[in-house]
This record gives C-alpha cells, structure tokens and sequence, in this order.
C-alpha cells in the first residue's frame, strides 16, 4: 500500500486552525466566567504565580519587598507586580498562543502545585472589558534582559518589541488595560478596588491600590487570616474569628470550629448558624485557594448533612475547574470533605462533653441535621439521641425525660396517626412518639442501643383499642341497634363502629385509620372495579386482607349517650355520620371528596331536624 504524498498534494496537508478571538471571549463570558468581573482575578492570579515562581528563582529575596500594585483612575486599570517576569521568546510562545500557559513549562512544571491557575487563558478574560491589552515585562532570570512590550487586540492582532532598561528598571510585569465605554460597571476605581478586597484580602503577598488621587496606595489585604493570627487569649481569638464570620457571612456564629488540615495545606473556619435551616437547604463556602478566592458558594466541600454552618476556608491542595469558580471533583477533594465532616462531629462531642448550654442551644436550633447525623453515624447517635427532641404525648422533650415516664415507648408512622391517638393514649396513660417526621420513627426505634431498659414498638390500632376499657354488657346490648344502624351508614367507608369508655369524656368519638390501611382498601377498590381485567389481576395479586377503618364512640360523653338513645332511624344514621366527620377532621388528614359531602350533609340534616323540631 502506497502512502499518499502529501508534499506534491498540498490539499492534503495539515492545516493549523484559525482562531476567532471575538468568538472565544464571547464564549468565554457566557459559558465558563460568570461575570466580566473575573477579570482582575485573574490578573491578580497571573501576579501572584509570577511572584510564586520570582521566589522559587531567588529564595533569599524577603516576601515584603515582593509585590502587587493595582492603579485605576477611570481611564485605565494597571496591574504591576514584582514576579519573575517575561522574555522576549517567553511572550512570543506564552502570549501569542491562546490556551499555552507559562505554568507548563518544564522548567517549572515539577512546581505546579506552587501556582494557582491551571489553564493558561486567564489573560483572555481582559478582553471582556478592554479591547487592548497592554503588556511590559523584564525577566529576572537574566541579569540584563532587555523589557518586552506585547500589545494584543480583539481583533487577534498582536505586536512586539523591546524597550530600553528605564523603562522598566526591575524585573516583573506591567499588564495596562483601557477599558471600553460599557465597561464602566467593572472598571471604575471603587469597583476595582472592591474587587481587589473582594478576591484578594488573603493573599500573602502585599497588594496595594491608588486610585490615582495622589495618596499613598490602600493596602488591599492589610491582615492576615484571622485563623493565622496571634491572640493573648482564647477567648480574644474566639471573638475575633466571631467577628471575622460576622463580617463575611452576615450573622452572629452562635460559635466558630477551627477547621485545620494540614496534609492540604487548609485552614479556616465554620461559623455555626444561630437559626434554624430549612430542612434540605444548603448553604455556599467560601473557597480560597492559596490565598484567591475561588467560591462564595461552594457546596462541595461539606456533606449534605451539614447545613448547619457555613464555612471559610484557604486550601494549598484542592483543584479549581476551568472556570476557577468551583471544585475539581476528585480524591482529595473527597478526602477533605470527610475529614471536615470529622472536625464538626468533633465539635458536636466536644459541646455535649463539657459546654451543655452551648449544646441545647445548637439542638434547639439544628436538631433536623444532628438528626440526619445521627441516623448514619453511630458515635453521634450515642452522643445525642437522649438529648434530640421529639414531639411526644407528653409534648416535645427529649427522649431521655421520656424514657424515664415510659419504659415502654409506642411510636407512630405518620403525623396524621399521632394526632388521632395523642389525646386519647395520653389519657390512657400510654407513652407515644410522633414518628411522622424526617429520620425521628428509625431514631427511637434505636433508642434500646442507647437505653437497654427501654423497649420500642410501633405503635397499630389494636395496641390503643386495647387500652380502652369495654362497656358493661348491659350498655352494649342496648346500643345494639344504634351501632348496627351506625355501621351500615359508614360501611362506604369500611369503617366499623364499637363502644368503649376513654378519657377524656369531652371526646366523644376516636377515629383509627392508618395510611396504610387507607391505601390498602383503595388497592381492593381499584382491583373490584377492574375485575376479569389485566388490572384487576394485578391489583388482585397484591391485594391483601383490607383492614378497616374504626370509628370507637366515647360512652362517657354525653352527646354519645343522648345519640345511642335516639329511636328514629334515619336521625341515628344522621348522627353515626356526623360523629364520624368530626372525629375525622380532628385526625387532621386529608378528606376524601367523600368525607366532605357527609360532614356538610349530615350537618344541614341536622340542623333541619333541629329546626322542624323547634317549630
């Protein structure tokens, strides 16, 4: 087989794509910065690895005489840095080339942890304010390099040329940019200088700014972190990282966990909110890498369940995306995330071991998310389920005080079935927990881990019907017939009807029908009306034995009393249904259209017969 020769068929050579730079800064802008605003993050980005990579070149150089300095009057922005600058071959090969990136060169590349941009087009986010970028650079690798000038233009058109050693005595880098009309919004002095504080208040190096008024430039970062600071006392640190979580986040930590890894290189802060979180609701980090900020709503860096704070962190370590507005998913990412995960479990011991103020506070306002913890990690669970609270027959209290009234604990499955039951098994002198809500029926049930003295059982109708004292035979044979008429008016709804006596006497009827018993009887519904059908077989195979609903009538209340003596029939089956309708709307569930009708027709039927009778 004989290989085309591409030599004598220049059709078929290779060709070098065209780059529409335009094009790319619109994509830019649109798909990968979220805002023109990038743009001087960048360029303090691109000063900072200069500076990185001047130290890594001259160690003995003090960090203080190792600058950044930003200017911008309203006519120009001007970013000037002390780093190790550019040659003439460096600026033909590394700013000529769109996507090439001095980080990758060689003789740095075994270095690249050192350098916080990755990537290599952090240059082109100038184009999204400025239509020139002018760039003079000397190069501290040699002695007498000369000063280079690259000037670059939207259009992608880009000179070069040397100039004399004056103008630029040291070595580093000017980057000069004169920003269009609509840029104004990212290029007047005080956006700019808020931006400087706003990306670089924990750069190690010195960051200047002068806003060309003729004073001294503003020192951007004047402070170091406040986690790297040096305090008299405990408590004087402690406030002051208070202080500093106030500042960023807006509120008053109800109290600040050091967070400190030292394999990569992080250390910050969480400041643990004051107020309760919606349950699902996570709130943004902000992420700092060597010193830039990166995120203000980095997410990622905590688990799910840790909604309770919000953190402030500076990392040597952690990868930025492209964009360098997030967190490279990958193993150390994941690593960190866990291993904060362990300094807030820590906290949470540490408040329920010596600071138990601090820790009813925190549970009062976070109890959902130590929930959450605790249904996944068994040293919180141990910790803390005695001191979680739980809406309870005995009203919300820990279930270490509950435990303590009730040896055995009965828990529903659902909100709706608590309220039906909470007043009448008080009463009866049972101990029941709401286990309607998030996490709470699978926490108590492994309250006996905790309390082995203690048993858990879920809470079915015939537990609570068995607590209810029967009624004298006597009584029962006499409401015979009422409760004969009252079944066959609620056998719509599969609802049996019996007589007990229950506290208190002012209830006159408890309705017990569970969700699941619900839904069961609809199956069997659904299943008779599609009977000989492909439905009805399926519904048929899954239907079980339907359990009914019980409406139980209260003898000691007297309106039961007065109904099970009423003789006339259609006023007894009237009165079955209203008992039933108001026993269903203080169970608080859903009514089925069904429901609604009876509740409003039994009620006009009563208020008739009462009418005729009066008149």
């Amino acid at each position: 087989m004989t290989l085309p020769d591409t030599a004598s068929n220049p059709a078929d050579a290779d060709r070098t794509f065209q780059v529409d730079l335009r094009g790319l800064v619109d994509l830019l802008s649109h798909h990968l910065y979220s805002s023109p605003r990038v743009y001087l993050r960048e360029l303090l980005q691109n000063a900072v690895d200069a500076l990185t990579a001047r130290h890594g070149l001259e160690p003995d150089v003090p960090a203080a005489a190792l600058g950044i300095r930003l200017y911008a009057d309203g006519s120009v922005v001007r970013v000037e840095d002390d780093g190790v600058g550019l040659t003439e071959a460096d600026v033909h090969t590394f700013l000529a080339t769109i996507g090439r990136s001095s980080k990758r060169a060689d003789r740095i590349a075994e270095q690249r942890g050192d350098f916080i941009g990755q990537f290599g087009i952090g240059l082109l986010s100038c184009f999204l304010v400025a239509d020139e970028i002018l760039v003079v650079s000397r190069s501290a690798r040699t002695p007498d390099a000369p000063v280079v000038e690259w000037r670059g233009r939207g259009d992608g058109s880009y000179s070069v040329r040397t100039l004399p050693v004056s103008a630029r005595p040291r070595p580093g880098t000017t980057v000069t940019l004169t920003p269009r009309a609509d840029a104004g919004e990212w290029t007047r002095p005080g956006q700019v200088h808020t931006l400087a504080r706003h990306f670089g208040s924990l750069l190690r190096h010195p960051v200047t700014f002068d806003d060309g008024s003729g004073g001294a430039g503003a020192r951007v970062n004047p402070e170091p972190a406040p986690w790297q600071g040096t305090y008299p006392t405990p408590g004087a640190r402690s406030r002051a990282l208070a202080a500093y979580g106030e500042e960023v986040f807006g509120f008053k930590p109800l109290d600040t966990i050091d967070l400190d890894l030292p394999a990569v290189g992080l250390k910050g802060i969480a400041c643990v909110l004051p107020e309760t979180v919606p349950t699902g609701r996570r709130h943004g980090h902000r992420v700092h890498v060597k010193g830039m900020l990166l995120s203000e709503q980095a997410e990622e860096i905590l688990p799910e369940w840790a909604f309770f704070v919000r953190c402030v962190v500076d990392a040597e370590s952690l990868r930025p995306t492209a964009s360098r507005e997030a967190l490279y998913e990958d193993d150390t990412l994941a690593a960190v995330r866990d291993a904060l995960a362990d300094r807030l479990r820590a906290w949470i011991a540490r408040a329920a071991a010596s600071d138990p103020d601090l820790l009813a506070r925190f549970l009062q306002a976070h109890h959902l998310a130590v929930k959450s913890l605790a249904v996944h990690d068994d040293e919180i669970l141990r910790m803390l389920l005695p001191w979680l609270p739980f809406e309870t027959t005995d009203g919300s209290t820990s279930l270490d005080e509950f435990a303590r009234a009730h040896r055995t604990v009965l828990v529903t499955s659902s909100v709706e079935e608590f309220r039906q039951v909470a007043a009448i098994a008080s009463a009866a002198g049972l101990g029941v927990v709401n286990g309607g809500y998030t996490y709470d029926r699978e926490l108590v049930h492994r309250l006996p881990e905790i309390r082995p003295e203690v048993s858990v059982a879920d809470l079915d109708p015939a537990t609570l019907t068995a607590h209810l004292d029967p009624v004298e035979r006597e009584t029962e044979l006499a409401a015979a017939a009422y409760l004969a008429l009252a079944r066959d008016a609620l056998a719509v709804f599969d609802c049996d009807v019996a007589l007990r006596t229950f506290q208190p006497a002012s209830a006159p009827a408890l309705l017990i029908d569970s969700r699941e018993a619900r839904h069961e009887r609809t199956r069997s519904q659904l299943a008779r009306e599609q009977d000989g059908g492909l439905w009805g077989d399926i519904l048929g195979a899954l239907r079980q034995e339907a359990p009914r609903a019980q409406l139980i009538l209260n003898q000691l209340n007297p309106l039961v009393r007065t109904a099970l003596a009423i003789d006339e029939p259609e006023l007894a089956r009237t009165s079955a249904e209203a008992l039933y309708g108001q026993a269903a709307l203080l169970s608080r569930r859903p009514l089925r259209p069904a429901e609604s009708s009876l509740i409003n027709r039994s009620f006009l039927d009563l208020l008739a017969h009462a009418l005729r009778k009066d008149s």
